[in-house]
């Protein structure tokens, strides 16, 4: 489609992705989409009590965007293990960390496919997977058993399996949490995590995985919250035009999605205002926002970006520049707003209990 036709207004709710106020869709959701006319939201185990009602939830949201040029993307967290959004009548994959150990990159395949096949019938457009961070942490760090191993290689032969498996099932993947927390020791939902190391080791370590993700087509990487002090010692990875333009777009030619990671989350929440962050990631280089937020402060933010942009505070071309890329993206997996039936749970549970069989 031709995004010249949008208005600016229309422009900027692309670039948001929010998650549900409540736990069911309300006159305010509604007013978010209808109105705001936001891009995307992210879905959680808590919106659902069972599947039928995932569903349920999933086609009424595609309902309510009907009526908007641009349909919307519904998006989670399915990496497997611990994280894990899917109801609980399906039964759960084990984690990466467990799949990798098999040395086996046929599980990885089967796991991808399963999980991108029941989020496609799910009416799931993205999920927030592979985790490419590099286990280099003590046993205790939040991002544990999510990694795929803990050295370059492994990360890179089995999370870029995953994520070209996902694509090929039709659902978009979303590496994650580029530059990579493989040294951190804090928690980016309440700290901000720092990494000490210098950028020669950065880049020869846990920058590996992301740069042979991009050689292989990433269409989604997610910008982790993250101070990596040899790159940018003032900002946030995820805030930081450093990291973001000047190194990722420009000196490794990434040339897809940019996502942030929850703006709500204590590690940018204690240093700057929604709008603040917002501003800054566009600025930056980033061109979805995910903002887990109560509603009016997302309206709050959503309205304080369009001032600026009018202001010339942030470049009118950085907008159409994401919103062109959100397009094709949105065009390329068809994503769309049709009504979608479900999965056999009984088939898809089977497929999975046979996998977790050849699992320790």
């Amino acid at each position: 489609m031709n995004i010249e036709k949008l208005s600016l207004e229309e422009k900027i709710g692309q670039i948001f992705l929010i998650q549900l106020e409540e736990n069911e869709i309300t006159d305010k959701t509604i007013n978010m989409i209808k109105k705001y006319k936001i891009g995307g939201i992210i879905l959680y185990k808590r919106n659902y009590q069972n599947y039928k009602q995932m569903v349920e939830l999933i086609n009424k949201l595609k309902e309510i965007n009907r009526e908007n040029t641009i349909p919307l993307f519904i998006s989670i967290d399915q990496e497997g293990g611990r994280v894990n959004r899917m109801p609980s009548e399906i039964l759960p994959i084990r984690n990466a960390s467990k799949i990798a150990a098999t040395g086996d990159i046929n599980i990885v395949k089967e796991s991808a496919s399963i999980i991108s096949k029941m989020l496609k019938e799910t009416g799931i457009s993205i999920n927030y997977a592979p985790v490419l961070d590099i286990k280099r942490f003590e046993e205790n760090h939040p991002i544990g058993d999510r990694c795929y191993g803990d050295n370059k290689d492994d990360v890179s032969k089995y999370g870029i399996e995953f994520m070209k498996q996902t694509m090929n099932e039709g659902i978009i993947p979303v590496v994650k949490h580029f530059p990579g927390h493989g040294t951190t020791k804090k928690d980016s939902h309440f700290r901000l995590p720092i990494v000490k190391e210098d950028k020669q080791t950065i880049e020869k370590e846990d920058i590996v995985p992301f740069k042979k993700a991009i050689e292989n087509g990433a269409e989604a990487i997610m910008i982790g919250h993250l101070e990596v002090k040899d790159m940018d010692s003032k900002y946030p990875a995820s805030l930081s035009k450093k990291i973001i333009e000047n190194y990722l777009i420009n000196t490794l030619n990434y040339k897809g999605l940019i996502i942030t990671d929850d703006l709500k989350m204590l590690a940018i929440q204690l240093r700057y205002t929604p709008e603040e962050a917002s501003k800054l990631a566009i600025n930056s280089g980033s061109n979805i926002i995910m903002l887990g937020l109560k509603y009016k402060r997302i309206q709050n933010v959503i309205n304080y970006i369009i001032k600026e942009v009018k202001k010339g505070k942030i470049d009118i071309s950085k907008i159409d520049n994401s919103v062109e890329k959100i397009v094709k993206v949105k065009e390329k997996y068809n994503v769309n707003d049709n009504n979608i039936t479900g999965i056999n749970i009984e088939e898809i549970n089977k497929e999975i209990y046979n996998l977790n069989k050849k699992i320790n």
